[in-house]
Order: structure tokens, then C-alpha cells, then sequence
């Protein structure tokens, strides 16, 4: 995929250290890497025109803000064909934070971040049932999270 997108050594240094720290400045990436932060600029533009770099993200411990649950749905759907529309009406809900269409027995597979239990409550009989398509759901709450990192890309 590398090679089709174009993409040099540079590039993938490029992406590998700002997926380790969003919040380094173009200057000291350049630094880093040997290079002017006028180069390491145009080349953060060039990915984003590609789509490769889709923005920077906050990473937040959303434990700290108040939010105790993560709970995983796996949802069945009445027919794959409305994974489109489902998907749609899912993204309304704030407190989905993820939404994959998956193989196996679910058809889609959502990650929830709520307060409490009577937000997540809420958020299953309250907004989840009432979408067209959902044929039933089955929910998983995560007691903890071991890991959460970026894939390494080579460089």
C-alpha cells in the first residue's frame, strides 16, 4: 500500500512520531528528522490531501471528566443492507464513540462511553432500540483498559 500511495521514508517517519506526540511543533519534528519544519509542513499537507492524516486528536482520560463506563454492543442486524442507514442513525448518539462493521455474529460492533449506568442504560433501551434494522443487541462492559496504542508504521 506504501508504494501505491507514494510514500517515501520521510513520510512514514513523518507519521510514525506524529502518532507518538500530535502535539510536537513542525520546527522540532524538522529537528528531529533532519529537515526544515517548512518541509515536515508541506509534507503533514500533503497527507492530509491524501487522507492519510485525517487531524489531531486530544487524547483524554475520560475516566478523570467523569465517564466510569465503556461498554462494548454488539448489534444484529434484521438484514445487512441496513448497515448504511443503521450506522447513520447510530452516529446521532453522542456517548458512540466507535462504530465497525464486522464479520462473525455481530454486524456491527460499537464502543459506548457513558457516565453511569443509567446513561448507558439510557443510551441501550432509550436510543438503541428504538433504531430501525436492530434486530437485538448484546452488551459488554469493560472493567479495564490494558492497552491503547497506535499500530507501529514502519519507517
Amino acid at each position: 500500500m506504501g508504494g501505491k500511495l507514494n510514500l517515501d521514508k520521510l513520510d512514514l517517519q513523518i507519521i510514525h512520531e506524529m502518532m507518538e506526540d500530535a502535539g510536537i511543533s513542525y520546527a522540532d519534528l524538522g529537528k528531529k528528522l533532519f529537515v526544515s519544519g517548512g518541509t515536515i509542513h508541506v509534507r503533514i499537507k500533503k497527507l492530509q490531501e491524501m487522507g492519510i492524516v485525517k487531524g489531531t486528536r486530544l487524547n483524554v482520560d475520560l475516566k478523570l471528566l467523569g465517564y466510569d463506563i465503556t461498554a462494548f454492543v454488539g448489534i444484529y442486524l434484521e438484514k445487512s443492507s441496513l448497515y448504511d442507514q443503521v450506522a447513520e442513525d447510530l452516529t446521532k448518539i453522542p456517548e458512540i464513540i466507535r462504530i465497525n462493521y464486522t464479520t462473525g455474529n455481530y454486524s456491527m460492533f460499537l464502543e459506548v462511553v457513558a457516565r453511569d449506568i443509567n446513561q448507558l442504560r439510557y443510551v441501550l433501551h432509550d436510543q438503541l432500540q428504538k433504531i430501525k434494522g436492530i434486530e437485538r443487541t448484546e452488551t459488554l462492559i469493560s472493567l479495564a483498559e490494558s492497552l491503547n496504542r497506535n499500530v507501529r508504521v514502519a519507517g
